[in-house]
């Protein structure tokens, strides 16, 4: 059977496996909670998912997105997220919160499997150095609390750096601005439209 759920006047679609294992290319097993906003043959009821500055930053600049909720474990990070939603770890972007010598902050984005190289981000960033904020710092520079840390819609503008190879990847999901909550989206977004720059900084876990 076919039909529309409406939740605060938005429709919301849940996408059957098949449909959304084409349209998430690093989507490996069943996810257990994703919704899109895509037409779909199959279609439920799923907890609204309300907004957040940085997808209303998103709407403003019109960027079409995916939404994915899932169930948010207390420091389980991206290795969490990847297997609540069947997807791999490698496609899941990080977004540390960090500041320089002088404690200018900075947003750096990160494969989830994958650590930063302070010290080459700092060369390349012209920075003496660079190290992780604090959770209470990194919250006032963002707006956003620990663990639901998005690059999108943050208290100030930041300057934003990624690691050049996630622009290989065909889709990444990225926090939406709050625990349990990511969004899916082209990478190409993080440098055309939020500016990111890229680096090379990444380190195998």
């Amino acid at each position: 059977m076919r039909g529309t759920i409406r939740a605060d006047d938005r429709t919301v679609h849940s996408p059957g496996w098949l449909d959304l294992q084409a349209s998430c290319p690093g989507r490996t097993g069943r996810p257990s909670c994703c919704v899109q906003r895509e037409s779909s043959p199959v279609r439920k009821t799923v907890n609204h998912v309300s907004e957040t500055p940085a997808t209303q930053w998103l709407r403003r600049a019109g960027i079409a997105f995916g939404e994915h909720v899932y169930e948010y474990v207390e420091h389980g990070g991206t290795a969490v997220s990847s297997a609540a939603l069947g997807i791999a770890e490698h496609h899941v972007v990080k977004t540390l919160v960090m500041a320089d010598e002088q404690a200018r902050p900075l947003v750096v984005l990160m494969h989830g499997d994958r650590k930063v190289s302070t010290k080459n981000l700092a060369r390349q960033a012209g920075r003496k150095r660079i190290e992780p904020c604090t959770p209470e710092v990194a919250q006032r520079h963002t707006g956003y609390q620990v663990g639901g840390t998005s690059p999108f819609g943050t208290r100030k503008p930041l300057p934003v750096y990624m690691e050049r190879s996630i622009l290989d990847l065909p889709v990444v999901y990225i926090n939406g601005g709050r625990r349990g909550y990511l969004v899916s989206l082209p990478p190409a977004v993080l440098t055309e439209r939020l500016g990111a720059q890229p680096v090379d900084c990444a380190l195998e876990v």
